[in-house]
C-alpha cells in the first residue's frame, strides 16, 4: 500500500496569480494533514514562480508529516534545502520555458554532479529521492549515485490516449519499479496521475509512495481540500489486507 504525498504547489500558483497572500499553501498543508497525506509535497523553483522561500520554511516548522522538497540542480536551492532540512529532497529537471516538469532527471547523463549532491545531503542527514524516467539506464545510474529512493515519473502512463498506449507504458512503469526494487532504491512514482488513473498504480506491490498534486488541488475547487485528498486516499489505500 503506498502512501500518499500532496504537492501543494498548484495552491501556491493560484494565490500568485494576484501576487497576495491567499489562499495560503501552508494552511493548504494542514488541510492536507488532516485529511491523511502522508506527506507533503512542494517544489521550490528557481524561478519562484509558485512557493516561495518563505512557504517552505513555515512548512518546515509546522508540517507533521514527512516533507518533501523537489528542487532542482541548483548552488542556490542546495544552500537553501541544506538550511531548512526536509526530511527528503527531490531532485527534478527544471526549465524555465516548461509549464510542469515534463520528464525524468538525466541521472545517466550527469552522475558526477548528482553524485556529489546524494553525498552532500547524505551527510547532512536528508534522504535524497531522484525523479527519473522509468527506464533501466536511469535506475541503474540512480543506484549508483547513491540516492535513497528514486519517483519514477508517470507522466507517459497518465497521458496515454489509447487502451494499447496505457497498458504499454504501464508496463514499462511496472517493470521500472521491480528493477528498482532489486536494486534496492525505494520506489516513489508521480506525475499527471489522477482519479481515474491511480489505482492501477497503487496495486504496484513495490511502490512505497506516490505523489500527487495538480487532479488533488483541481478536485478541491469543487468539494474542498480536505475531502479532495481523502478521496485520493481511498483511491490508493483500498488494496491494504
Amino acid at each position: 500500500m503506498p502512501q500518499l504525498g500532496v504537492n501543494i504547489d498548484h495552491v501556491a500558483t493560484i494565490r500568485q496569480a494576484r501576487r497576495g497572500i491567499e489562499p495560503d499553501p501552508v494552511w493548504a498543508a494542514v488541510e492536507a494533514q488532516l485529511a491523511g497525506a502522508d506527506g507533503i509535497t512542494l517544489h521550490l523553483r528557481e524561478d519562484r514562480r509558485h512557493i516561495q522561500d518563505r512557504d517552505l520554511r513555515l512548512m518546515k516548522e509546522t508540517v507533521q508529516v514527512k516533507l518533501n522538497l523537489e528542487m532542482a540542480l541548483s548552488d542556490e536551492i542546495i544552500a537553501i534545502a541544506l538550511e531548512v532540512h526536509p526530511e527528503q529532497v527531490t531532485l527534478v529537471p527544471e526549465k524555465r520555458e516548461e509549464v510542469t516538469t515534463e520528464g525524468g532527471l538525466d541521472v545517466a547523463g550527469q552522475e558526477a554532479r548528482v553524485t556529489k549532491a546524494a553525498r552532500t545531503f547524505a551527510e547532512a542527514g536528508i534522504a535524497v529521492s531522484l525523479f527519473i524516467d522509468p527506464e533501466p539506464a536511469q535506475i541503474e545510474a540512480s543506484a549508483r549515485c547513491r540516492a535513497d529512493a528514486v519517483e519514477l515519473h508517470t507522466g507517459r502512463y497518465a497521458d496515454a490516449r489509447t487502451q494499447a498506449d496505457a497498458e504499454a507504458t504501464f508496463a514499462q512503469l511496472a517493470s521500472g519499479v521491480h528493477t528498482a526494487t532489486e536494486l534496492e532504491l525505494v520506489c516513489h512514482a508521480g506525475h499527471g496521475l489522477n482519479y481515474a488513473n491511480v489505482r492501477p498504480v497503487a496495486e504496484i506491490p513495490e511502490l512505497s509512495e506516490l505523489n500527487i498534486g495538480h487532479s488533488i488541488v483541481s478536485r478541491a475547487v469543487f468539494v474542498g481540500l480536505r475531502q479532495a485528498v481523502a478521496e485520493m486516499k481511498g483511491l490508493i489505500t483500498v488494496y491494504e489486507v
